[in-house]
C-alpha cells in the first residue's frame, strides 16, 4: 500500500520528450494510458536506469517488447503465443493471485541459498586451513576420515537440506556474496585456526601410542564440533521452535555418537581421556564465544555501512 497521490498521464503526450523529460515524466506520474508498444519499452528502460527492477505482465503482441526488456515478464495463459513465448513465468490461470505465492518461493530460495552457502563455505574454508597449517608444520593430520564425515553430518548435511526447505518470507538484498563471505571466512578460519592450535598443544608426538594420538584427535574433534554448532546456529537465526529444536536434535545426534560405545567404535573415537575431552569442550565454547562477538561486530559494520549508503544514495 502507498499514500502517493495518484497521478495519470495520457501517453500520447510523452512522444515528443527527451531522454531526460520522458524519465522525469515516468517518475512523477503513476498511471499512463493510450502507451505504445513502443513507450512501454521505453518506461522499463527509463525505470532501468533509475536502478529499479523491473516487473512487466501482458497479454497481447503490444507488450512483447517490454516483457521482453523487463528483468521479470509475467505474461496471462490466455495471451498471445508471441508474449507468452518471451515471457519468463506464464500464468496458466490468468489469475494474478497466483503472483505473491510465486513471489514467496522466489524469496525461500534465495534465502535458504544464503543459509546455506554460509555452512557449507565455512566448512571449505576451516578445512583449507588445517590441510595448510598441517602441511606447513610437517604433524599428522588430526582426524580419520571417518571424523571428516562425521562433522558434516549434523553441522552442514542435515541442517542444511531442513533449512533449504523452510519458509523464507526475507526480501531479497543486493550484496549476497559479500555477506556469505563476511560469515563463511572469519568463521572458517576461527574454526580451522582454533582447531589446529589446540592439535599443535595437545599432540603426543608421532612416536607416542596411537591411542594417545586418537585420544587427542578426539579431543580436537570435541572442539571442532562445538564451533560448528554455533555457526550453524547463527546461520539459522532468527531461530523459532522448530530451528530450536534442529539445533537440540544436532546435539543430540553428536550426543549419542559419542556416547553409545558401538557407534564410538564404528567411527574411530577415542574418549578415554576425560581431562582432553572437557579440554575439547572448554576449546570449543571458547571459540563459540570468540565467533559469536566476530559475527555481532560485523553485523554491526555492515549496518553502520548499508546505513551510510543509502543515506548517502
Amino acid at each position: 500500500a502507498t499514500d502517493r497521490e495518484l497521478v495519470a498521464v495520457d501517453a500520447r503526450e510523452l512522444g515528443d520528450l527527451g531522454e531526460e523529460e520522458f524519465d522525469a515524466e515516468v517518475a512523477r506520474a503513476n498511471v499512463f494510458g493510450r502507451v505504445g508498444p513502443e513507450q512501454k519499452r521505453q518506461m522499463v528502460e527509463s525505470l532501468h536506469r533509475e536502478g529499479r527492477t523491473v516487473a512487466m505482465t501482458g497479454d497481447g503482441v503490444n507488450d512483447v517488447l517490454a516483457l521482453k526488456k523487463a528483468d521479470i515478464g509475467v505474461a496471462m495463459g490466455s495471451g498471445a503465443p508471441a508474449t507468452r513465448s518471451v515471457a519468463q513465468l506464464v500464468l496458466l490461470n490468468n489469475k494474478f493471485s497466483a503472483l505473491p505465492k510465486v513471489v514467496g518461493e522466489g524469496r525461500r530460495v534465495i534465502g535458504n541459498i544464503e543459509r546455506v552457502a554460509n555452512l557449507f563455505l565455512t566448512k571449505t574454508v576451516y578445512s583449507v586451513v588445517l590441510a595448510i597449517v598441517v602441511a606447513v608444520l610437517g604433524i599428522s593430520f588430526p582426524f580419520q576420515p571417518i571424523h571428516v564425515t562425521i562433522t558434516g553430518w549434523f553441522t552442514i548435511g542435515i541442517p542444511a537440506f531442513v533449512l533449504s526447505l523452510a519458509p523464507n518470507n526475507e526480501r531479497p538484498r543486493d550484496g549476497f556474496v559479500s555477506r556469505v563471505l563476511s560469515l563463511a571466512i572469519p568463521a572458517g578460519v576461527l574454526v580451522g585456526g582454533i582447531s589446529v592450535l589446540m592439535w599443535i598443544l595437545v599432540y603426543p608426538g608421532g612416536d607416542a601410542p596411537t591411542i594417545e594420538r586418537d585420544q587427542a584427535g578426539t579431543a580436537v574433534l570435541v572442539a571442532l564440533i562445538v564451533m560448528g554448532l554455533w555457526v550453524l546456529g547463527i546461520v539459522a537465526r532468527p531461530l523459532n521452535w522448530w530451528k530450536v529444536v534442529l539445533l537440540c536434535s544436532c546435539v543430540a545426534a553428536y550426543l549419542l555418537i559419542f556416547t553409545v560405545p558401538f557407534i564410538r567404535e564404528l567411527v574411530l573415537l577415542e574418549i578415554g581421556d576425560t581431562e582432553l575431552i572437557v579440554t575439547g569442550l572448554l576449546v570449543g565454547a571458547g571459540g563459540a564465544v570468540i565467533i559469536e562477538i566476530m559475527h555481532r561486530v560485523l553485523s554491526r559494520w555492515r549496518a553502520s555501512r548499508d546505513g551510510q549508503l543509502s543515506r548517502g544514495g
